[in-house]
C-alpha cells in the first residue's frame, strides 16, 4: 500500500521523532529508574538534562534499556515485512506478531547487539519473561501472553512502529493487540496500544494532538474499554510541569509504578503539553518511578507530535540505535512508497544496489 498523502519528508521526519523519541526518552529517564521525585529533585534541582547513563543498571550513556530493545524487535519486524512485500515479491502473507516474537525472543535470549551470545538482558518485566518463555516453548504468539491481571505498561513502550508502518486502521488495530498480546494480553494492555497507536497514526498525518487524542478516546471506546478512555481523558488535565515541579501527590500516588494505564495517562499529557519536547520530557522523568519508560511512551508521542528536528542533537548523537533506526525507517518508508516500480533510488543507494 502506497504511503497516505502528507509528504514524504514529514512524514519521515515524523516516523524518525517517532521511533527515536522513545530511545531518548528511555535513554534519558535510565538514569533515574525507581528513584523518588523527591530524590531526583535533590539530585537534579532543575531535571536531568543530558543522557548520562549510569543508575540502578549502570547503563552507559545512550545504551537502550528493554523499551529501546524491544522496540527495535518491532521495527525489525516491519522492516522483514517491507522487504519480503517488496524485495521478494511473495504472496504468502507475512505474520508480523511471529516475526516480532521470534525477534524478542532473541533479544531475550541475548542474540543482540551490545550483549555477548547467551547474556540475558540487564532489565526484563515480568510479564515479559512470562510471554517469552511461553512463546519459546509453544511457539505461537497469540498463546503465549502472560494472562489477565498482568497489566503492566511492557508492551505500550515498544508498540510504536505499529502506528508507524500500518496504513489501514483496521489493520493497525488488530496488529496492535496482536503483538501486545504476545506478552501483556491484558485487555488493558492491548487497547492501550491500539489507542495509542492510532494517536500515533493521527500525528502523522498532521492531526493536531487534541484531535489526535480525541481519536485515541474514540478507540478505546470502540474496543469497549471504558478505563482505557478515562485513562486517556485523564490526561487532558494533568499538568507535567506541575507534577514535577510540586511532585506527584494524589494524582500519581505510586510515583508511576509501570501500571499501562498510568503511563498512558502520562503520555497523553506530556503530548497535550505546548511546551518543547525536551522540557516535557525532562519534566516527565522528574516525577520519578519508571522514568525510562514513562519517558519512553510520551517520547514517542512527542517526536511524532514535532518531529526528529525537535530532539536535542546532544541526545541524539548519544544513542545506540540511532543509526540504525533512521536505516531501517527509510529502507520501510522508501520499499512502500513505490512498490511496484521496484526499490527505490535512495534504497539502492544505501544498500550499494544502484
Amino acid at each position: 500500500m502506497a504511503i497516505p498523502a502528507q509528504s514524504a519528508p514529514a512524514r519521515l521526519s515524523k516516523s524518525l521523532g517517532a521511533l527515536l523519541g522513545v530511545h531518548a526518552g528511555d535513554s534519558l529517564g535510565a538514569t533515574l529508574e525507581f528513584d523518588s521525585w523527591r530524590q531526583i529533585k535533590k539530585d537534579f534541582p532543575n531535571g536531568l538534562r543530558d543522557i548520562i547513563g549510569g543508575g540502578m543498571f549502570r547503563w552507559p550513556a545512550g545504551h537502550a534499556t528493554d523499551d529501546t530493545d524491544l522496540t527495535r524487535a518491532v521495527l525489525l519486524a516491519y522492516h522483514d515485512r517491507a522487504n519480503q512485500k517488496v524485495l521478494n515479491a511473495s504472496d504468502d502473507e507475512f505474520d508480523v506478531a511471529r516475526a516480532v516474537a521470534d525477534w524478542s525472543l532473541d533479544w531475550y535470549e541475548g542474540d543482540w547487539p551490545g550483549r555477548e551470545k547467551g547474556q540475558p538482558p540487564r532489565d526484563i518485566g515480568g510479564a515479559t519473561r512470562v510471554g517469552l518463555l511461553n512463546y519459546s516453548d509453544l511457539r505461537d504468539p497469540r498463546k503465549c501472553g502472560a494472562g489477565q491481571g498482568s497489566a503492566g505498561n511492557g508492551s505500550l513502550m515498544r508498540c510504536i512502529p505499529t502506528g508507524l508502518f500500518t496504513h489501514g486502521r483496521d489493520e493497525r488495530i488488530k496488529e496492535s493487540k496482536e503483538i501486545s498480546a504476545i506478552t501483556h494480553d491484558d485487555n488493558r494492555c492491548v487497547v492501550s496500544c491500539a489507542a495509542y497507536n492510532e494517536i500515533v497514526a493521527a500525528l502523522l498525518d498532521g492531526k493536531p494532538a487534541q484531535t489526535a487524542v480525541n481519536i485515541g478516546i474514540e478507540v478505546a471506546l470502540e474496543q469497549d474499554h471504558h478505563d482505557v478512555a478515562k485513562a486517556i481523558e485523564r490526561g487532558r488535565t494533568m499538568s507535567i510541569s506541575r507534577i514535577a515541579s510540586e511532585g506527584p501527590g494524589d494524582e500519581l500516588p505510586d510515583r508511576t509504578s509501570g501500571y499501562v494505564l498510568q503511563s498512558l495517562t502520562v503520555a497523553i499529557a506530556a503530548l497535550l503539553d505546548p511546551r518543547s519536547l525536551e522540557d516535557v520530557l525532562v519534566d516527565v522523568t522528574r516525577i520519578g518511578g519508571d522514568t525510562d519508560t514513562n519517558g519512553a511512551i510520551s517520547g514517542g508521542l512527542l517526536g511524532a507530535r514535532d518531529g526528529v528536528e525537535a530532539i536535542p542533537g546532544r541526545w541524539l548523537s548519544t544513542l545506540q540505535f540511532r543509526a540504525e533506526f533512521e536505516t531501517l525507517a527509510r529502507d520501510i518508508l522508501d520499499l512502500e512508497s513505490s512498490p511496484t516500480k521496484g526499490l527505490s533510488a535512495s534504497y539502492k543507494k544505501r544498500h550499494g544496489l544502484s
